[in-house]
């Protein structure tokens, strides 16, 4: 009998400590996500023109659509104007929540607030990306990267230098951001956070012009260190009649003057320069 009795027990226990474990693990698969959500979403900052909803548990009397005004105010039922601008989401519904209870409107407001439009916190990309125009910081600490890859990424003739300009505790901002160097090692520091009324510019490509005795004469991009041999080759070379040693290279001075330069086939070139491939005598 004893025997018996121990096989079901053990069993039992068996069962009990799967159940446990299985109830555990979706607990944490439920709540993980959600929580990390919220975290996220909590850190939005309202700005003036964000339209909001704003609803109270159990008490479907308090719903309300509303926009941000310019100055940050809102105006909700039993509590008239509420400022709500420059708060992330979890202290705006700490605001609400404080006034109805405060009030004795609501015992024990659950206050839920869902941002419907963003609008108060915006910034503009310009320029040579695939879609310019202005977009909004709908995450907390969004970095250049971010803002840019919404634009979809620079565009084929967009230079790899970029400037991001604002302003930052009152004062005028700006900031030249070296696209590749971002993804570099240590790079880190340069992907910057992006605040409300940036302005990224993304300006066309350096370019080398290429005439005379050539394959492919016509503008071509400048790539980064990019030598007079490099330009002669994405030219397509010399034709049978040209001849590099009379190559002449037309760069515009700090004065504006054009000078007349003969450099060595390794040393690089600079955006705008004019290289000129001269006929052979022989």
């Amino acid at each position: 009998m004893k025997l018996k009795s121990k096989q079901p027990l053990s069993l039992l226990m068996a069962a009990g400590l799967l159940a446990a474990a299985a109830l555990q693990t979706v607990h944490a698969a439920d709540v993980a996500p959600a929580s990390g959500t919220a975290a996220v979403a909590a850190e939005y900052r309202l700005g003036a023109g964000d339209v909001v909803r704003i609803s109270v548990y159990q008490n479907p009397d308090l719903l309300l659509e509303t926009r941000v005004s310019e100055n940050g105010i809102i105006s909700y039922p039993l509590l008239g104007p509420v400022h709500l601008g420059g708060r992330t989401l979890s202290q705006a519904e700490r605001v609400i929540g404080d006034g109805l209870k405060s009030g004795n409107f609501v015992k024990q407001p659950q206050v839920t607030i869902v941002v419907l439009q963003v609008r108060g916190n915006q910034a503009s990309v310009l320029g040579q990306v695939n879609r310019p125009g202005r977009y909004p910081l709908d995450v907390a600490d969004m970095r250049l990267t971010d803002l840019l890859a919404n634009a979809g990424g620079v565009a084929g003739n967009g230079a790899e230098v970029l400037v991001l300009s604002g302003t930052r505790n009152g004062q005028p901002y700006r900031q030249e951001i070296d696209l590749p160097g971002v993804f570099a090692p240590g790079g880190r520091e340069q992907d910057v956070i992006v605040q409300n009324g940036d302005v990224l510019w993304v300006d066309r490509a350096p370019l080398v012009y290429i005439y005379g005795e050539v394959q492919r004469p016509g503008a071509s991009r400048l790539e980064r260190g990019m030598t007079l041999l490099q330009a002669l080759a994405a030219g397509g070379g010399t034709t049978l009649r040209g001849t590099e040693k009379g190559i002449r290279v037309h760069r515009k001075g700090p004065d504006g003057k054009v000078q007349i330069l003969q450099p060595a086939m390794d040393e690089a070139l600079k955006d705008g320069d004019v290289v000129y491939v001269r006929e052979s005598l022989f």
